[in-house]
């Protein structure tokens, strides 16, 4: 398993709210990489993950709400769902895979480590569809590209109680599923299909999104290596067939992290953050976001399974 041995037998995770942009994001990230996969990707996803999860990388979401349920056998997992950014948000943001990552157990490594375990064909069909859910939608790409799933304060935010729609709750929360909530019932009719029909529209030709999405792949490698000088302690752990920390992973962390300095901590104390201007504020970034990592998972397999992104605009 190389470096799926050092996760299995991790600790588990006292980490509330690891399970980033809640069902309704995760699902939209899912179905926004469906309209993007190339024919042997798309042809793997659907035999992989078959009518169970209608053969779409959207229902399989719902997997991090079944495996919740089983601590003992899942526990170990929590702390992949985020890296501690160990910044100091609004006055600096950073992301360090030496600093942040340094037991090796995070995001970013669980990246590179599901990667392999996706396109290894020795697997069995079970492992290799379990590594699609991780990959995919629990989360690991989407949960990249929410800002407190790549930090560390105040627990990513969960130990900051804030108001949403007149209630108690934490930052941490609000970003997962309050804002994401309120913005798919105001102005999706309650959908997360029509919600990522609308995202993956704006990519395509013509779209809001289309001149900025060729930008968003820029870093698509699946095998280019983060510096070996970051993290010199993990190359000890692995066995010869080394996986190394990739890239990519870091290059969107390091985006989504800069969100906690321009946006995330700039609301005022007392404010509801789902009924006022900072909700208004969030939309863009939640929406781009969300395209974003959905256009990114579908080039991420598109490079394993076709070799290439394949993500002429359409």
């Amino acid at each position: 398993m190389k470096i799926g041995k050092i996760f299995a037998f991790a600790f588990v995770a006292a980490a509330p709210g690891v399970y980033g942009w809640g069902a309704v994001g995760h699902h939209a990230v899912g179905y926004v990489a469906m309209n993007f996969l190339a024919p042997k990707a798309l042809n793997f996803v659907q035999n992989s993950l078959g009518p169970a999860y209608n053969n779409s990388l959207g229902p399989a979401a719902s997997w991090p709400d079944e495996i919740k349920s089983d601590p003992a056998t899942w526990g170990w997992s929590n702390e992949l769902h985020y890296v501690d950014a160990l910044d100091d948000p609004p006055t600096s943001c950073s992301v360090d895979q030496k600093r942040d990552c340094a037991n090796g157990k995070c995001i970013l490594t669980a990246i590179a480590n599901y990667t392999i375990r996706v396109a290894d064909t020795r697997l069995d069909a079970e492992q290799r569809q379990q590594a699609l859910k991780f990959l995919g939608m629990i989360p690991f790409v989407g949960d990249i590209g929410q800002p407190l799933h790549v930090e560390n304060i105040a627990v990513g935010g969960n130990s900051i109680s804030v108001k949403c729609n007149g209630k108690t709750s934490n930052l941490h929360s609000v970003w997962d599923s309050g804002l994401v909530n309120n913005l798919v019932a105001a102005n999706y009719g309650n959908s997360e299909t029509v919600w990522a029909d609308a995202l993956a529209a704006r990519i395509k030709k013509g779209g809001a999104y289309a001149s900025s999405a060729s930008s968003w792949i820029t870093c698509s490698s699946t095998t280019t290596t983060a510096k070996k000088s970051l993290l010199p302690w993990i190359y000890g752990l692995l066995d010869t067939q080394e996986i190394q920390p990739l890239e990519c992973p870091l290059v969107w962390a390091r985006e989504s992290n800069k969100f906690d300095c321009s946006y995330v901590f700039s609301y005022a104390n007392g404010t509801d953050l789902c009924t006022s201007d900072y909700y208004s504020g969030a939309v863009p970034i939640i929406e781009t976001q969300i395209a974003k990592q959905g256009y990114r998972l579908a080039a991420w397999l598109n490079v394993i399974f076709d070799g290439s992104t394949k993500l002429p605009l359409k």
